[in-house]
């Protein structure tokens, strides 16, 4: 029997798999800033591992957009131009849109009950990098409590951009994101569980348009320009 029609046997990807994830936590960690350049023998010599592995890594990091390559420059941390911060804006409203209606309409009180629980953790975030992860971690419990699987699969194919995103926003205004971002989710919070959708879209809209105003107000590169990457810490 040829190779035509045979399943072509698996290759296993678990190292890759482990680098990708020790440098996005890097990039999510503040330790690899936007613009920083990621060399594949650094961070080989830096996780004792080959460079086959962090080329995977690279690669997959790359498809989630935190990572882009150029031929002069090599691979770096993505910098969102303003065209992304605008489609990334754009395409995540659509998606809240969806997700915030189908909370209304189908989650469970336990599951409001676990957005809650993301809220609160917001309290006791020790830095604006945790803050951020506590963000992101309240938005993926009210994807989860929208119990629509497909809806969930979109979030996930953007979430480290949005991740990078709130990277961004932190980066232009770290202590008006601390100082307001705990109360605008326990309103958000409260529209949910009060299952009042016209106040719930309407908070989550005027959530996601302070983030937009905050980087639309400062200096992004302009579409298709690669600003000169920071050196590597």
């Amino acid at each position: 029997m040829g190779e035509q029609g045979r399943v072509v046997p698996a290759r296993r990807r678990g190292l890759a798999d482990e680098v990708a994830d020790r440098v996005r936590e890097a990039i999510f960690s503040g330790v690899y800033a936007p613009g920083a350049q990621l060399r594949e023998v650094e961070l080989s010599g830096a996780l004792d591992v080959s460079r086959g592995p962090v080329r995977e890594a690279l690669l997959r990091l790359e498809r989630e957009g935190l990572v882009r390559s150029a031929w002069h420059r090599g691979a770096t941390v993505t910098t969102l131009t303003s065209t992304d911060i605008a489609e990334l804006d754009s395409l995540r409203g659509t998606l809240e849109h969806l997700a915030v209606q189908q909370v209304i309409a189908h989650a469970s009180d336990e599951d409001i009950a676990a957005i809650d629980k993301a809220a609160d953790r917001m309290e006791r975030a020790g830095d604006e990098h945790e803050m951020v992860r506590c963000d992101i971690a309240f938005h993926d419990a009210v994807y989860a409590a929208a119990r629509h699987r497909r809806l969930q699969v979109a979030w996930q194919a953007i979430r480290s951009q949005v991740h990078l995103f709130l990277l961004t926003r932190i980066g232009a205004d770290s202590q008006g994101y601390l100082a307001h971002i705990p109360d605008e989710h326990r309103a958000l919070v409260a529209a949910l569980r009060a299952r009042d959708a016209a106040t719930a879209l309407d908070l989550f809209a005027t959530h996601r348009r302070h983030a937009f105003d905050v980087l639309a107000g400062t200096d992004a590169a302009d579409p298709g320009e690669e600003p000169d990457p920071p050196d590597s810490p």
